[in-house]
């Protein structure tokens, strides 16, 4: 069973996520078995290197992750998180999609993959959600 009736309900609920929604970031999908969030690239975003600040790859994932573990519970907190970067972006936009690994009676383990609109694999991402009490 779904926390979110659908997209729009759960970007309601997100709306005072101020960091995320000030960077941009969209979710595209949502259903019980997973959800995909969307950051379109934007000079914020750019590091003094001139390739995407890893805190913003951080940021994408780490929102994806909140939506699909706060739609299996709600309220969940992240309790870990680690992540991997494997590639820098070469596109304009980033995709983070989750994958429930574990929904269990007080946590969750959720993976989320992020890549580019080029289809380039990003970086890899791994949480664990604590399913808080109401």
């Amino acid at each position: 069973m779904c926390t979110f009736k659908d997209t729009a309900d759960a970007m309601n609920y997100f709306k005072d996520d101020h960091f995320a929604m000030e960077n941009g970031v969209q979710i595209i999908s949502l259903d019980d078995k997973a959800c995909v969030c969307s950051m379109e690239i934007a000079p914020r975003h750019i590091n003094a290197a001139g390739n995407v600040m890893g805190g913003a790859i951080f940021t994408l994932a780490d929102f994806a992750f909140a939506v699909a573990t706060n739609n299996l519970h709600l309220p969940s907190v992240s309790q870990y998180s680690s992540i991997n970067y494997l590639n820098a972006v070469k596109g304009s936009v980033l995709y983070a999609k989750t994958q429930i690994v574990k929904n269990g009676r007080t946590s969750s383990v959720i993976d989320v993959e992020i890549s580019d609109d080029t289809g380039l694999l990003i970086a890899r991402y791994s949480g664990i959600g604590a399913k808080l009490t109401r």
